[in-house]
């Protein structure tokens, strides 16, 4: 397991208000579109019941423009 794994949808959301992210629009089926007017990035949300894939997260965070380390700092 990496460093990503076990994640919830709640605390991904969590972590990304803290760094400026805000909820912009409902995506297509169960997806959220988070924006960043401070960075000016989106970032697509899966809001899916237990725990994200570790790889999802990871995902969000590229897109995001956001390290590991920020993400898992506050």
């Amino acid at each position: 397991m990496g460093r990503l794994a076990g994640f919830s949808y709640r605390q991904v959301v969590r972590r990304l208000r803290l760094l400026g992210f805000e909820f912009d629009r409902q995506a297509r089926g169960s997806h959220e579109i988070w924006w960043s007017p401070g960075t000016r990035r989106r970032t697509t949300i899966p809001n899916h019941p237990g725990d994200l894939p570790e790889r999802t997260p990871a995902a969000i965070l590229r897109h995001a423009g956001i390290t590991t380390d920020e993400f898992l700092e506050p």
